[in-house]
């Protein structure tokens, strides 16, 4: 059966379902460039930040540091008040991680919804597919077998496009947390690092 008939056969919900798909998909590719981009790796940024920060102190570190990950606007944001003190300090990197995970978790909740609400709307297009045809059956009279089975298989149509479109948004979905709680930690690690840092060039 072609893809018009199919949408045909399944009715109204077929096409809102369609719809979140094509939004989900939007949404998880421009995640998952986001994600790219904002990734960075703590260890080598440490070692550019600790060399750095030798050879010309402040200014040094933040060109060094200086990018559009969220660790490195972490630590040019520290590097940028590195004068404060270190309750100030501690403060100023906790909103600083707050706000990088919030733009990491930006459209999620979209996502999640979508995985929530494609079965239930194939549920409902099953369910007024299946009243329909019953309607139809009681005011023809005579019940006709294969009018019943053909009428319940279109209906399940949109059950079958709810569960196909919500697997794999959940299961996108799952990667995706999976992937900010990885970035959480590592955005609180490097805040561990500034912090331990500052003691010991003050300590020096």
């Amino acid at each position: 059966m072609a893809f018009m008939e199919y949408m045909r056969a399944g009715g109204a919900i077929m096409w809102i379902i369609l719809g979140i798909s094509v939004l989900s998909a939007a949404l998880v590719i421009e995640r998952l460039i986001f994600f790219a981009a904002a990734s960075a790796n703590l260890v080598k940024l440490k070692d550019s930040f600790g060399a750095a920060m030798s050879e010309g102190g402040t200014d040094a570190a933040r060109s060094a540091c200086a990018g559009y990950s969220s660790l490195r606007r972490l630590f040019s944001d520290a590097l940028s008040n590195w004068h404060i003190d270190d309750e100030e300090m501690s403060t100023l990197l906790e909103r600083r991680v707050d706000m990088e995970l919030y733009r990491w978790e930006k459209n999620m909740s979209l996502l999640e919804t979508a995985a929530k609400i494609s079965p239930l709307l194939g549920l409902l297009g099953t369910v007024l597919g299946m009243v329909e045809m019953f309607r139809t059956l009681n005011m023809g009279g005579a019940i006709n077998t294969a009018a019943v089975t053909g009428g319940i298989w279109k209906a399940l149509f949109t059950t079958v496009a709810g569960l196909t479109v919500a697997i794999p948004v959940l299961v996108a979905h799952g990667f995706l947390s999976g992937w900010i709680n990885a970035q959480e930690e590592t955005l609180r690690r490097g805040a561990d690092f500034l912090m331990r840092e500052r003691a010991t060039r003050k300590a020096a």
